[in-house]
């Protein structure tokens, strides 16, 4: 099969991607040496970026849009079962049990960072949100922050096993397209469309004024 190389991830998904591990990392090394607020700081990155992917999911790149990657569930269950099948990759974007994949984990993050608005520390360090709810809310909240925090690491943990399973078993690599944006497809593939970079670093900004307001509400 004839191949040639295409650009399939844009410049936005990989900063979101590369941007958040490194976050998430920080912010777990934030809180373990008490900076607090850095590890606000962290979050606030977080939420601005999770909010920036999902409104990058309805207007952005072809391999962006949620509506040309998410399939049903029995679809991703085939593409799974299919998994020990060496074959080469002529996914343009994601394949139907990553979509599943990348919904989930931006569903964590955002539960992640929005119940952190309203987290106690229990040190006399607040989210911005606290003191806008009853103690018991805001408690109740703080346990949802900690335990979706293991989800992430857990959800983070199936995707990173998931990439090695592609790569050893159906001989594909997962990782270098979303650092080059490129990726090998076959030569009849029609490139995906990218989207405006003006209108993501309008959507991107947005996000960012809209994660400070709620942040000095504090």
């Amino acid at each position: 099969m004839q191949m040639r190389p295409v650009k399939v991830w844009d410049f936005w998904i990989r900063l979101v991607h590369w941007a958040i591990v490194l976050l998430i990392g920080l912010s777990w090394w934030a809180m373990q040496t008490n900076r607090v607020q850095l590890h606000f700081l962290s979050g606030y990155t977080v939420l601005t970026l999770v909010l920036f992917r999902l409104g990058w999911g309805l207007i952005g790149s072809d391999t962006a849009r949620f509506a040309r990657f998410l399939r049903s569930p029995l679809a991703a269950l085939r593409h799974v079962a299919r998994l020990r099948r060496r074959e080469p990759d002529t996914e343009i974007g994601h394949n139907a049990a990553g979509g599943w994949m990348v919904l989930v984990l931006l569903g964590l993050l955002l539960t992640q960072a929005l119940t952190g608005l309203f987290a106690d520390s229990g040190y006399g360090d607040y989210g911005p949100l606290a003191k806008r709810v009853s103690g018991a809310t805001s408690d109740w909240l703080t346990g949802i922050h900690h335990r979706s925090f293991n989800l992430i690491l857990a959800a983070a943990g199936l995707h990173v096993l998931a990439v090695l399973a592609y790569r050893v078993l159906k001989g594909q690599n997962l990782v270098r397209p979303m650092v080059t944006g490129m990726k090998p497809l076959p030569a009849t593939a029609a490139a995906p469309r990218m989207g405006s970079p003006r209108l993501a670093a309008a959507l991107l900004g947005a996000a960012a004024l809209l994660v400070y307001g709620v942040s000095r509400l504090g």
